[in-house]
């Protein structure tokens, strides 16, 4: 007797499943002793609110209609009176995702990506933000488009790279930027493209007067640089022109200045086209004492008939004509090159 009660109060089927990424399947032993293939099937799925049980009721096809009526209501009335209550998390007004901005390089998970940034925009733009969920999205974009193709993968890494950069922008929030750089920008396997990286964010850094960050990245940068070959030049030179770019009219601090005087005063020993470049990026900052002397040196060296010998000229007097800035004494630059001549 006791043996065909325990048969009765058993379950009619048990067996240990596992969530996966795309979600819960039904055991095929079972979906074939429940469902036919030829027939749909609907059920009811609760969740008490202890959130320890998943509960699926199956339910006959003549209640259908009547049920998802009666939810619908339900909902429509439980969304009213939190609203009223709470406040409805809102999206700031006029904000939205600038795609172009981020989709610079073209690449293959493009419209994957897009709809998984978008949603991710919107909860940074939520209020109270909940930035775990918003985050939990970016990471997903990451992990889950990444090829086999390196480039392919340095282009989803930018990309992302310059929605985050925004998102910072539009939200106010500046401790993004260690995430950015440790997370994106170390995985980024393209030398453009990760220097590209970088220079977003040294300027997004010096806006938000992030100093010790932004020293940082413009170290990275100017490391980059020096890997270029001889034989690169011209990428040396490109290099410059988007850093000092980047830094050229914002606020800086001594050691961001001994970093990109002593750098390019390396580079200063070439032919003359770009010695030129170089006393050009030196005014650029405002290194004015500096690129005098160097202007200067390249005047007293150049041969008397060649063709620099005007333009050379014509910095000089520009230059000479330049209020100079007061010297930082922590550099280790000689400002009194001249003077030693």
């Amino acid at each position: 007797m006791l043996g065909d009660q325990e048969d009765q109060n058993s379950p009619f089927f048990e067996e240990i499943i596992k969530k996966t990424k795309t979600g819960i399947t039904f055991p095929k032993n079972l979906r074939e002793e429940l469902f036919s293939e030829e027939t749909d099937v609907y059920f009811k799925l609760i969740v008490p609110r202890e959130k320890n049980k998943i509960i699926l009721e199956i339910i006959p096809d003549d209640q259908i209609a009547k049920l998802s009526e009666s939810l619908k209501k339900k909902k429509q009335t439980s969304t009213k009176r939190t609203q009223v209550k709470q406040g409805v998390p809102k999206k700031s007004v006029g904000i939205s995702p600038t795609w172009g901005e981020y989709f610079i390089y073209d690449f293959k998970a493009k419209e994957k990506v897009k709809p998984i940034l978008e949603s991710a925009f919107y909860k940074f733009a939520e209020t109270p933000i909940n930035l775990e969920d918003a985050m939990g999205r970016v990471k997903y974009a990451l992990i889950s488009f990444l090829s086999p193709t390196k480039t392919e993968n340095a282009k989803l890494y930018f990309a992302i790279e310059k929605f985050l950069i925004d998102v910072i922008d539009k939200f106010d929030l500046p401790n993004l930027l260690d995430w950015v750089f440790d997370k994106i920008i170390k995985n980024i396997d393209s030398k453009f493209l990760y220097e590209q990286a970088l220079l977003a964010l040294v300027e997004t850094s010096l806006k938000y007067r992030r100093w010790e960050k932004a020293e940082l990245y413009i170290f990275y940068v100017l490391k980059n640089i020096d890997n270029y070959s001889k034989s690169e030049i011209y990428n040396v030179m490109n290099s410059f022109k988007m850093l000092v770019k980047s830094v050229k009219w914002t606020e800086r601090t001594d050691k961001i200045d001994v970093l990109l005087k002593e750098k390019l005063m390396e580079y200063a020993d070439m032919d003359i086209d770009y010695q030129i470049q170089i006393i050009e990026f030196l005014e650029d900052l405002n290194y004015i004492e500096l690129a005098y002397s160097l202007a200067k040196k390249v005047q007293v060296n150049i041969p008397p008939d060649s063709i620099k010998i005007e333009d050379i000229r014509k910095i000089v007097r520009r230059l000479h004509k330049t209020p100079i800035a007061e010297n930082k004494p922590q550099s280790s630059i000689d400002f009194d090159l001249e003077d030693e001549e």
